[in-house]
């Protein structure tokens, strides 16, 4: 029996970088697709339902573009660039879903709405690329 688990374990542990891969790509897609979502600058609804300066906002819109791009291609480079880059776009997604948390869903923490919506798993994303950099 001992024999299967050793088996099976080494067999998964080839995938390991696809793992890692299809997550940092289904969470930069997503950023990128949130960026988009809010061009043409200054993002309307941010400026007028959050009350953000046209800068402040635009800034967001190509904050959260821009990081998903940075950790997409940071993936391919092998390198320390690589490794900071993947850090600081965790860092970044770290920052913007902490701030949307705040902002516009003050009455989620602690209940069911925060564990099953996509901003949770963004956040947790952004602190496993954060803490893990691209190291497999």
């Amino acid at each position: 029996m001992n024999q299967f688990f050793l088996k099976f374990n080494n067999f998964f542990s080839n995938f390991e970088a696809l793992g890692s891969l299809l997550f940092r790509l289904i969470i930069g897609v997503a950023f990128i697709i949130y960026g988009y979502g809010k061009f043409p600058l200054p993002p309307e609804g941010l400026t007028e339902y959050f009350g953000l300066s046209p800068l402040l906002a635009s800034l967001v819109a190509i904050s959260e573009l821009s990081t998903g791009f940075i950790l997409i291609i940071a993936h391919f480079i092998k390198n320390s660039l690589g490794n900071t880059l993947t850090r600081l776009a965790g860092l970044n997604i770290v920052i913007l879903m902490v701030c949307i948390f705040v902002v516009a869903h003050r009455d989620w923490f602690i209940t069911k709405q925060l564990f099953t919506s996509i901003q949770i798993f963004l956040l947790v994303g952004g602190c496993y690329f954060l803490v893990k950099g691209n190291k497999i």
